[in-house]
This record gives C-alpha cells, structure tokens and sequence, in this order.
C-alpha cells in the first residue's frame, strides 16, 4: 500500500465543466490524517482469493442478475434479456451476469485477472476490505489521494484531458451510448496499471471503473460539516462512488475530473464499479 502523510488541501471545484448538484463545489480546505491507499483497484485475481479462501457470494450472484452495458451483451445473451433502465437504457438487467461472468452466463474473466473487479456492490467491497484487515477510504481520503500532490487541477495529470494528444485515462471515444472507437486502448476495463500513474502513485483515480468510498452521499451535507478527517453524513440512501469509468463521456457523464461525485446504492452492483481498499496509519 502508499503511505500518504496527510495534512491540508482544497477539495472539490467550482469549475464550469463541474455539476453543481453533485456537491462538488465550494472549494474548501480538508485535513485528512496520515493513511494507506491502495495504488490500484482490487483486481480479479484478488477477490478470487477471497471468494476461495471464504466461500463468499456477491450481491450479484444472490440476486441473480446485475446490470451489463448493452453493447458488450453476446447474441444469445440479449435474446434473453427482458428489461432495462428507463432513464438509461443502456443499461441492461443480464441475468447470470456477476464477477465471474462480466457479460452475463456465456462469458468470464479469463483473459482479466489483472483487470478491476466488477460487479460488486458497496457490501461486497466492505466484505473484501474486512477479510483483507483494509477499509474502503473515506471521500475526502480518495481525493486527497487521487490529486497526487496537484492543487486544484482538473484531472489527477493536470488540467488538459489529453495533454499532447496523449490518453491518460480509459474513458469512452466516440458517440455515448452506441459507438466507442475505443482511441484509448480499451471499450471495457483495462489492467489496473494501465497507463501513468499519479503522482502519489495511484493509477486509473480516473475512468476505467467507478469506486466505492465510505460515506454516505449528500449533496450539500460537506458545506457545514467539519473539514478535519470528514467522513460523510451519519446517515444516507446511497453511497459516494468516485473517479468515473470507462463509460464516462464528455457529453453524458462528465465525471472522470478529480472533484467529480457520483452515488448508488449500497446493494447496487454493475459492469462499471469496483473500489480500493485504504487503510489507517497506526
């Protein structure tokens, strides 16, 4: 794990391309304590070593279904599917579809170990986190640490998206939701040590997969709240989710930007989440 030793820095945005509704604004000063932070997402490979060592089942594998984007859904897969999201139509209800079976019952992670993890809802991160002596990080943790020293900058590299024509995130190329020229390098998740990594030396803080933090979501609760070590709402219907994914879109879902906030809730899982675990400093 990174140690990050802390102290004071400015948190969230007021910048014109941000949502203010998220509750990504106003700026104001945070202090987080010293903490560990994975420098990747929990990968494949890793939670397989759980789900062996303990026999656990996600959400997903309970409920028997999850959420699947639409265009990596097989032929034969598809003539089975029986609903969607109505304000999101692309996202569609697979049956059979968890972490093993990213795309539903005819596929798997064979070729993915060292990709995230997906399909795995708020209680099957805790579950992981507990099993592996972690924690998830608190928002204010995961920003700090996803800013890599940078103050106030749009994106953990800086403020341009492709500084020298260069990808430094796996985000969606092309026209959401129904053509991804995949420019990047990848239409679905990449490795977790794709690409640079910040500068704390954390890789994929934006796009590739949306992660869970601890806190509850809120969006004004930050404006009073206290800015030392904050650690959300006591109480809440969803939890925050940050740093984006490979779906993200300049037009639809803006939210690969470091400030940037999302939610779900804690039941949730889809082909676009996963998380890192943290960790206190004794």
């Amino acid at each position: 794990m990174i140690y990050l030793s802390g102290g004071a820095f400015l948190m969230g945005t007021d910048d014109q391309e941000g949502f203010p509704a998220d509750g990504e604004g106003p700026v104001r000063e945070v202090t987080v304590k010293p903490f560990y932070i994975d420098p990747c997402t929990v990968t494949n490979e890793e939670f397989k070593q759980f789900v062996d060592q303990t026999g656990y089942r996600t959400e997903a594998e309970a409920f028997g279904w999850s959420f699947v984007f639409h265009l990596f859904v097989s032929e034969a897969t598809a003539q089975k599917v029986k609903s969607a999201v109505q304000q999101t139509p692309w996202w569609w209800v697979v049956e059979g579809a968890d972490w093993q079976h990213p795309e539903g019952p005819d596929s798997n992670v064979e070729d993915r170990w060292d990709h995230p993890v997906i399909h795995v809802s708020y209680q099957d991160a805790l579950a992981y986190c507990k099993w592996s002596g972690k924690r998830l990080p608190t928002e204010a943790e995961w920003e700090y640490a996803a800013r890599g020293g940078l103050v106030q900058k749009r994106y953990p590299w800086g403020d341009e998206l492709k500084p020298g024509g260069q990808h430094k995130c796996n985000i969606w190329q092309g026209k959401f939701p129904v053509k991804n020229n995949a420019s990047d390098g990848y239409a679905g998740t990449a490795p977790v040590r794709a690409f640079e990594p910040n500068g704390y030396g954390l890789y994929n803080v934006s796009g590739n997969v949306w992660e869970w933090c601890s806190d509850w979501f809120s969006p004004d609760y930050h404006v009073k709240a206290k800015r030392v070590n904050p650690s959300g709402p006591p109480t809440g219907q969803a939890r925050v989710m940050r740093g984006g994914s490979y779906l993200c879109h300049k037009s639809y879902c803006n939210r690969y930007r470091v400030a940037a906030r999302s939610k779900n809730t804690p039941d949730s899982s889809t082909g676009n989440i996963g998380f890192r675990c943290a960790a206190d400093a004794e």
